[in-house]
């Protein structure tokens, strides 16, 4: 099939659903979730996947992490969300952190704007994003000393973070800390909830306690998650990591994704909210495929088969490592995927084949770079 260079060529039919209750109306529900993907037109099967709680989404998802902090970076990726909702995305990533804050507030104008006008709706939408770095305001302070002001004016003098519970010069997950932040993104978002809340890269702590205390901060932070999540402002949480995954247990950075579930049922029992993890997953970097990293019973097994056993879902981030997996990839790779026209589109459809993988996500500011990542599910 030849590939549209204009993604919303791609349209969604008109919504008709019947009414959700009050609380589902704010959040991604199986019936919404699934209504969105059913509309979605000229898309491969494969596009269609699940993640927890038997929620529909597609296979691409829209990251938000590279830009400049610029209100043209801000302009280019409202403009895309419209465009890849119009094209059957419906997974949607971001960060507190990320470009100074804007990325969640170019991502919440766009969302909140299309649902105002019924292009979408709410239940309709996996929103994630992710708090634990410091998130700096619209631009970087000039200097260290600019730096150590905003830290001392904004978190330390409020009492939303005591000093001794900073690691690294910029990273925190206590939970004053990580409910200012939720707070925070819950504003800069426009939403009433956010579907998934990951601790972000929640090893940062590793390097600097012992790993006693930072299981006692993480079962902390998920007993404030579940919290949240009982009254509503998430629907479910996780973690989303670099190294942590993808290390073996000698490692001072590894963590347990069986131990980080058993602190989530220690925390609220079999009913818990830890619902997914999200880690690089790429040519490049194969780790949760192929390194047996993860305890789990008597035996380490990789990570993506921990995550079946375990019920969490898994999104893969960094499939084209950040652009470099998007030329001169091996004939190997042409064989594989016959039908790709690029070497992106052959990276993306590598990491999202893997047996465990419900999404990937790619960073999209351009409508040219949104068509060719949607091409891996038409043309390959």
């Amino acid at each position: 099939m030849a590939r549209t260079t204009d993604p919303t060529a791609e349209t969604l039919r008109p919504t008709t659903a019947p009414a959700v209750s009050r609380r589902d109306a704010h959040r991604a529900t199986t019936v919404g979730t699934r209504r969105f993907v059913e509309r979605s037109v000229q898309r491969d099967e494969d596009f269609r996947r699940t993640l927890p709680r038997k929620l529909a989404v597609s296979a691409l998802g829209l990251g938000t992490y590279l830009g400049d902090c610029t209100d043209e970076d801000d302009a280019a990726y409202a403009a895309v969300v419209r465009e890849a909702l119009a094209a059957g995305v419906n997974l949607f990533d971001t960060a507190i952190n990320y470009r100074c804050q804007r990325s969640e507030r170019a991502l919440g104008h766009a969302l909140v704007e299309a649902i105002a006008s019924g292009e979408v709706r709410r239940d309709e939408l996996i929103v994630c994003t992710k708090g634990g770095y410091v998130a700096l305001d619209k631009a970087p302070p000039a200097s260290r000393e600019a730096y150590d002001r905003f830290l001392e004016e904004e978190l330390y003098a409020p009492g939303i973070l005591a000093r001794d519970e900073l690691v690294r010069g910029g990273h925190s997950i206590s939970p004053r800390f990580l409910d200012y932040q939720l707070q925070r993104s819950r504003t800069n978002l426009g939403l009433q909830a956010v579907d998934l809340y990951y601790l972000h890269n929640p090893e940062e702590q590793l390097l600097a306690v012992d790993r006693a205390t930072f299981n006692d901060r993480v079962r902390a932070a998920f007993a404030m998650l579940e919290e949240r999540a009982a009254s509503g402002e998430i629907a479910g949480y996780g973690c989303a990591t670099w190294t942590g995954f993808r290390v073996g247990p000698e490692h001072r950075q590894h963590l347990s994704l069986a131990e980080l579930v058993a602190m989530a049922r220690d925390v609220a029992g079999t009913a818990h909210h830890f619902r997914a993890v999200q880690l690089p997953v790429s040519l490049a970097m194969p780790e949760a495929a192929r390194l047996p990293s993860q305890p789990l019973g008597r035996k380490l097994v990789p990570l993506l088969d921990a995550a079946d056993a375990l019920g969490i879902g898994v999104v893969a981030s960094a499939p084209l490592m950040q652009g470099k997996l998007t030329s001169g990839l091996p004939e190997e790779m042409h064989a594989l995927f016959p039908g790709c026209s690029t070497d992106a589109q052959r990276a993306l459809r590598f990491s999202a084949s893997l047996p465990g993988v419900s999404a990937v996500l790619s960073g999209m500011r351009s409508s040219a770079h949104l068509a060719e990542n949607l091409g891996a599910w038409t043309d390959c």
